[in-house]
């Protein structure tokens, strides 16, 4: 078994990372700015999972921005609250309830969570889940009634089988259409106050761990849905709380092959900015290579696929489009947005190479002392101008 970073290591780590933390994509906080990122921390439960180096890591990390949201968040909050405990009194935490499994029945379910700077990030009164409410459900199988029907009863047969013990394994099943989400999205309300005299921005920040599964059309359907339903709130009601919509989080969008997916990706985005007429943007800034970069960022440990993201639905002129993507970074203040390649500080910390140099036997072995303890994903951010 892979064994985690020693005291030495991480003393190494620690070094490298200080010498110049711009190189691995870790920003500094600006006056004037505003830090917002998404992190999938793995299995974030008991505070006896990790080493105590590990948890300081882990807060240095979330003490870089002023909104993260945190997905894989466990039913045991202890390692979140010492997690928030090395934080100190300068944060604050929302969480859910867990999701993705059935009170007292066997499976993996999670919370999401929100750690703030509440000096300059203030929680305001909404908070609550995304669902598709059961007429629309309902609705759905009508619609298509023919097609659910040919996926359950092969379903409804391999699943008595398994109750009676018929069968070791719980069958899968490929839903022809969206239904609901495997795990409820957490959607939380967040003003950002700028300069004295100006209006704060205010929006609906959405913390989404979608689909993975077996099929690709899944977490299709899942994504989907999640953008036709924050689309179909922005645009359809000029009455909704707040105007503007921030998604963070685990999106499970696969982007293995930006040469075909990335054109793909963007056409089916563009239909979603389209849908949503001129007064509302849809924009995904990870889709595209950053200015100062040749390709676009990865965010898993493998360096392989771009499951996370960042999206704005915004009607506020004053948050970037994809019209600015070309002149990202370009101003300290912002806009801009980045990786936290924790993958590389690691490698290049510990084995003096970038991880991409890595054979590929020692990149599998060199991933496999940090992906259950520290992540296997990396942290993403997006920095905006203060108004």
């Amino acid at each position: 078994m892979a064994t985690q970073f020693n005291s030495a290591e991480w003393r190494k780590i620690r070094e490298t990372l200080d010498r110049d933390r711009a190189r691995y994509g870790l920003p500094e906080r600006e006056y004037g700015s505003v830090l917002l990122a998404s992190f999938n921390i793995r299995k974030l439960g008991s505070a006896r999972s990790r080493s105590p180096e590990t948890w300081q890591f882990l807060a240095e990390v979330c003490r870089s921005f002023d909104l993260m949201a945190v997905q894989e968040i466990m039913d045991d909050l202890s390692g979140l609250r010492r997690l928030m405990s090395l934080l100190g009194p300068e944060f604050s935490l929302i969480v859910s309830d867990q999701t993705g499994v059935f009170p007292g029945e066997p499976g993996v379910g999670e919370r999401l969570g929100f750690i703030y700077r509440w000096s300059v990030v203030e929680r305001m009164e909404v908070v609550t889940d995304i669902s598709y409410d059961r007429t629309k459900v309902l609705d759905t199988i009508a619609h298509d009634y023919a097609e659910f029907s040919s996926a359950l009863e092969p379903y409804a047969s391999k699943l008595k089988a398994y109750e009676e013990g018929r069968s070791r394994r719980k069958p899968r099943l490929k839903l022809p259409m969206f239904l609901t989400f495997i795990r409820q999205p957490f959607c939380v309300s967040f003003r950002i106050a700028g300069h004295p005299g100006t209006q704060p921005y205010q929006f609906m920040a959405v913390n989404a761990h979608l689909y993975f599964g077996q099929y690709i059309s899944d977490r299709r359907q899942e994504f989907d849905a999640l953008m036709e339903w924050i689309i179909g709130r922005v645009k359809a009601d000029h009455r909704a709380y707040y105007p503007n919509f921030i998604l963070l989080g685990d999106l499970n969008l696969d982007f293995d092959a930006p040469t075909t997916d990335r054109d793909r990706i963007e056409r089916h985005l563009k239909s979603f900015n389209n849908a949503s007429g001129e007064e509302v943007n849809v924009y995904l800034p990870f889709l595209d290579a950053h200015p100062k970069r040749t390709k676009p960022f990865r965010t898993n440990a493998r360096l392989s696929e771009t499951f996370d993201q960042i999206c704005l639905f915004s009607r506020d002129a004053r948050l970037p489009t994809f019209e600015d993507n070309g002149s990202m970074g370009r101003d300290p203040r912002g806009p801009d947005y980045g990786v936290f390649e924790f993958v590389n500080l690691f490698s290049e910390a510990l084995l003096q190479a970038p991880f991409e140099s890595l054979e590929r036997s020692d990149r599998a072995d060199f991933i496999a002392r940090f992906e259950h303890k520290v992540s296997d994903h990396m942290p993403l951010w997006m920095r905006l101008t203060l108004p």
